[in-house]
C-alpha cells in the first residue's frame, strides 16, 4: 500500500472524518431518538433518516460531481455539512423529534458524498490497483469506529441540552477534512458541455456483473444497517446495557467492518471475489446464530463483530467487481445507479429497524434477515459456477 498516490490517503483520512458523522448518528440516533419521540416504535426514525436522505442524496451528488468535479463537491459538502449540525443542535434545544429526524435526513447528503470517496481512489490508481486503493480508503472506517462514539460521550454534558456538546465536536471533523480535501488533485476534469456516451443504463444493469456487484453489496449493506441500526435500542433502551456497554459493542462493529481491509488485496487473491462475498454471508449466518442465543453482552459483541466482517467481504467485493461492469465513460451514471439501489434499500430496512425491535423482539428481527442472505448465496453460487476463470 505504501505505492499508494498521495490522493488515496487524502481520501483515507477525510473518509474517517466523514466517516465518524454515520457511526456518531447510528450510536445516538436511536438514544436520541427514543427521548425525544411521541412513540417508543419511532425511536430509530431518525437513524432511517440518514439512510434515506443517502438513498435521495445520490444521484444529485453523482450529478454534481460529473459537472462540477469531485473536489469541489467534496469541499461544499464540508460546508453543508457544518450547516446541518448547525440545525440538530437547535433541534435538541428545542427538543423537536421530527426536526431532529429533518437534520439526520439532510446528513444523507454528506453520507451519500462519502461513499463516492471509494470511486475517486479507484480512479486515482491503475485498475490492477483497484481493490488496494478501496480497500485503503476504508481503512479510515477504523479511525471512525472511535472517533464517532468517543465525540458522542466526550460532549454529552457539555450544555443542559444533552449531545449538544457532541455536535459541536463532530463539527470540528468536517473544518479538518475541508483543509485536507483542499489539497485533493482529482484525475477526472468535468467538461462543461459533457454529452451522455456509451450504451444504455439498461444494457448495463442487464449484465450478470452488474447484477452480482450491486445485488452483493446491497445485501451486505441492508442487513447490516438493520441489525446495527437496532443493536444500540435493543442494548441500552430494551435490555438496559449502559451507554458504555453500549459504545463498546458499536466500536467494535465497526473496527471489524474495517480492519480485514488491511488485508483485503490478499483475501482476494487466496479466495477471488466471489467465494470472498460468499464467506461474508457465512459470516452473516453465524452472527444471526450467535445472536439468536441469548441476549448477553459476549453474544451481542461477538454478534456485531461477525457482521462487520461479513459486511467488509460483501461490499468490497461488489465494489471490487462494480468497474468489470462499465466503460469509463459510463462510470459516473453506473455509481449513481448502483448507490442509489444500494441505499434505497438499506433505507427501507433502516425504517423497520426500530419497529420490528420493539414489536417481534431481537431474535425475530434476526431471522427475519435469514431468506435475503440465502437468496443471495444462490446468486453467488451460480455466478461462481458461470466465471469460475474470472473470479
Amino acid at each position: 500500500m505504501h505505492s499508494l498516490p498521495r490522493n488515496v490517503w487524502l481520501l483515507t483520512i477525510s473518509l474517517s472524518l466523514f466517516m465518524s458523522l454515520g457511526v456518531f448518528v447510528i450510536f445516538l440516533g436511536g438514544i436520541i431518538g427514543q427521548s425525544l419521540a411521541p412513540y417508543a416504535s419511532l425511536s430509530t426514525l431518525p437513524v432511517a433518516m440518514i439512510v434515506l436522505g443517502t438513498a435521495a442524496s445520490i444521484i444529485p451528488v453523482v450529478y454534481m460531481m460529473s459537472k462540477i468535479g469531485r473536489r469541489r463537491t467534496f469541499l461544499g459538502i464540508c460546508i453543508y455539512t457544518i450547516a446541518v449540525i448547525a440545525l440538530a443542535i437547535t433541534a435538541l434545544q428545542v427538543e423537536s423529534f421530527y426536526l431532529f429526524c429533518l437534520s439526520t435526513f439532510l446528513f444523507g447528503a454528506t453520507t451519500a458524498t462519502m461513499h463516492q470517496f471509494r470511486f475517486a481512489a479507484i480512479e486515482s490508481v491503475d485498475e490492477n490497483l483497484s481493490t488496494t486503493a478501496t480497500s485503503a480508503v476504508l481503512i479510515g472506517g477504523l479511525v471512525s469506529a472511535f472517533l464517532g462514539p468517543e465525540l458522542a460521550i466526550l460532549g454529552k454534558d457539555w450544555f443542559d441540552a444533552a449531545f449538544v456538546g457532541s455536535f459541536l465536536l463532530l463539527s470540528t471533523c468536517f473544518v479538518l477534512a475541508f483543509l485536507l480535501l483542499w489539497f485533493y488533485q482529482p484525475n477526472y476534469a468535468p467538461k462543461a458541455k459533457h454529452k451522455q456516451t456509451g450504451r444504455r443504463l439498461k444494457h448495463i444493469i442487464k449484465q450478470p456483473v452488474f447484477i452480482v456487484a450491486m445485488s452483493s453489496a446491497a445485501v451486505g449493506y441492508v442487513i447490516m444497517n438493520y441489525i446495527m441500526t437496532a443493536t444500540p435500542v435493543s442494548m441500552h433502551v430494551i435490555d438496559g446495557f449502559a451507554l458504555t456497554q453500549t459504545k463498546f459493542v458499536i466500536q467494535s462493529h465497526v473496527i471489524a467492518m474495517f480492519l480485514p481491509s488491511l488485508f483485503a488485496p490478499i483475501i482476494v487473491k487466496l479466495f477471488g471475489l466471489s467465494k470472498m462475498m460468499i464467506i461474508g454471508i457465512m459470516l452473516y449466518l453465524v452472527c444471526i446464530v450467535i445472536g439468536y442465543t441469548n441476549n448477553s453482552l459476549n453474544n451481542y459483541w461477538m454478534a456485531l463483530i461477525l457482521l462487520g466482517l461479513g459486511w467488509n467481504f460483501l461490499f468490497i467485493g461488489g465494489t471490487s467487481l462494480l468497474p468489470r461492469a462499465y466503460h469509463k465513460d459510463e462510470k459516473f451514471k453506473v455509481q449513481s445507479i448502483n448507490d442509489f439501489l444500494i441505499f434505497g434499500m438499506q433505507a427501507m430496512a433502516s425504517l423497520s429497524a426500530g419497529w420490528f425491535v420493539f414489536n417481534f423482539g431481537w431474535e425475530v428481527m434476526l431471522l427475519s434477515t435469514v431468506p435475503l442472505l440465502l437468496l443471495q448465496l444462490l446468486i453467488l453460487l451460480w455466478w461462481l459456477r458461470k466465471k469460475p476463470t474470472q473470479l
